[in-house]
Parts: structure tokens; sequence; C-alpha cells
């Protein structure tokens, strides 16, 4: 508890402009691992989790000013760590390789227009519907460990990917 209370006044100073207490949070947060374990926490690849770490403490340094100094700093940060690991796993799922698939050559072209046709459309879902989307179909995860990784219910966890689904549909339909 007094940890915690230490870091809501130094990430409230650093709101506020102190670059001393942004330096002392950013390194804070770096040696308690607190941003390491929320990240590791939604990622499979172990080897990710640090530069998607590193990517989190970078965007803290943009965002400080947003915190307003009540709630939990952790709470505060992890909507970012979300954003963070969403943009990890959207670089990821686009950076594969389509060679690396053995495909029959006349279902090439089709699946290259599916397959940015989805990148359109899961694209333009809100934010809160692509992380549990991306995680359970993509990832293939139980809705219980997205839960535990989002810091989600297991409810809202099925109803986000039910109406994430269904959104999605519709704008496949759409680009069709």
């Amino acid at each position: 508890m007094h940890d915690e209370l230490l870091l809501s006044s130094v990430a409230a100073r650093a709101a506020e402009g102190d670059a001393a207490a942004l330096d002392e949070l950013i390194e804070s947060l770096n040696s308690s691992r607190t941003v390491h374990r929320m990240v590791g926490s939604m990622l499979l690849d172990r080897d990710a989790v640090d530069d998607v770490a590193q990517e989190v403490l970078i965007s803290i340094v943009g965002s400080i000013g947003s915190y307003r100094g009540t709630g939990k700093v952790t709470s505060w940060l992890h909507p970012i760590v979300k954003r963070r690991v969403v943009d990890h796993l959207r670089k990821q799922r686009e950076s594969t390789s389509l060679d690396e698939v053995a495909l029959p050559p006349q279902r090439f072209s089709s699946m290259v227009a599916s397959r940015a046709a989805l990148r359109t459309a899961l694209a333009q879902l809100p934010e809160k519907y692509q992380a549990p989307l991306i995680l359970r179909d993509l990832e293939q995860l139980p809705v219980a460990e997205i839960a535990s990784r989002l810091g989600l219910p297991e409810g809202t966890v099925k109803a986000q990917i039910s109406r994430g689904r269904s959104k999605l549909e519709k704008l496949l339909g759409a680009l069709d």
C-alpha cells in the first residue's frame, strides 16, 4: 500500500511537469518490473515481452500528462499496456510471411485479398473489441486466460468477443 501511494505521488508530480519525478517513475516501474509483469500477463511470446515493456515505458513519457492523481498508477497504466500489446500483435500478424504457408496457387490471390480485408476490418473495430478478438481467434487462447490477461471479468470478455465478431462480420460484408 505504501509503495502504491509513493508511486501515485511521484506520478502526480511527473504529470505536473516535474522531469525528475518522471525519471523516478520510469525507473521505479522498470526496476520493480511492474510493466514487464503486466505485459507478460498478456503476451505468449516471452521474447517480445522485453521489447513491448520498453515501448510501454516510452509511451508513459508521452502520456504522463493524462494522469490525474486519482486511483492507482497501475490502473492508469493498464490501457497503455493493452494498446502497446495490441500494436505488437498487429505488427506481428502483418509481418507473417504468406510464403511460410503452403497454399495452392489458385487460392493464393484470394488469400491475400482475405487477409487484407480482415486487417482493414480489424483496424476499424473499436479498441475494446480488438484485443479480445485477436487473443481468442488468432492466438487461440481460452476465455479465462484472456480475461486474466486483460484484467476483465470472463463475462465481459465473452460479450466483447461476441460483439466484436458481429461488428467484424458487418465490416467485412461492407468491404466486399
